[in-house]
């Protein structure tokens, strides 16, 4: 059967809407942070989200001791003196609220159940993939969730896609990646020997349209199904 690995966050799940719609309540209640505007506030969390991140899949960290310091350093960053705490719950909140699946996801994954073997792969901590998943109503249509906390390294690593095709017990020529990040997902599908399907949902310039087929959109679902059952096939 067909192996189909994708990404969670901003392929399936709508990161990019629920970090927003939870950066903006958190500037409600911090006046400096509302005074400046709101695209450099954003770019600052998301950079420095990143950063914590990676400490966070390296184990340099725990998820609520870095919550905590992404708003220490996103608040002196912009001279503001609140609670980084406070502001981490706020943030939580919001965000929890405003989870949402991108456009087309669920969809997706009711088509190709039965019709693939399908494994998310996402860097991140099991319990809060686990969650999120279960949320969305998408669960029960992934055969398995592969996470970087788990397996112990994270993408674009090729040994996380390997772990992914055992779970499936896939090989790597049977398969196709479908993500968000260039960097991860695309590059480590390619190391791995997976096809590469990219998704670019904000019409981003194209590295290299030779390493992977790019869709615009999750849908319309019949000819995004019909592309990865079909790409890289023989």
């Amino acid at each position: 059967m067909r192996a189909i690995l994708i990404d969670l966050d901003d392929t399936l799940s709508d990161h990019t809407h629920s970090s927003r719609t939870a950066l903006l309540e958190v500037c409600r209640t911090h006046a400096l942070l509302a005074a400046r505007p709101f695209d450099v506030v954003l770019a600052d969390h998301a950079a420095i989200l990143e950063e914590i991140h990676l400490e966070v899949l390296c184990g340099g960290r725990s998820l609520e001791a870095a919550r905590i310091e992404r708003f220490q350093r996103l608040l002196t960053r912009h001279g503001c003196d609140g609670d980084p705490a406070s502001a981490a719950v706020c943030y939580r909140d919001a965000y929890q609220r405003s989870r949402q699946a991108v456009p087309g996801a669920l969809a997706l994954l009711e088509e190709l159940r039965g019709r693939a073997a399908v494994a998310v792969v996402s860097n991140n901590v099991q319990a809060e993939q686990e969650e999120k998943l279960r949320h969305l109503g998408m669960r029960h249509l992934i055969d398995a969730l592969v996470v970087s906390e788990a397996v112990g390294v994270a993408k674009p690593d090729p040994a996380i896609f390997a772990a992914a095709l055992r779970h499936l017990g896939c090989a790597a020529e049977d398969a196709v990646m479908l993500g968000d990040s260039w960097a991860a997902d695309v590059l480590g599908a390619r190391a791995a020997g997976i096809t590469a399907v990219w998704l670019n949902r904000h019409g981003l310039p194209c590295p290299d349209p030779t390493l992977a087929m790019e869709l615009l959109s999750l849908e319309p679902t019949d000819r995004v199904t019909g592309l990865l059952l079909s790409a890289g096939a023989s």
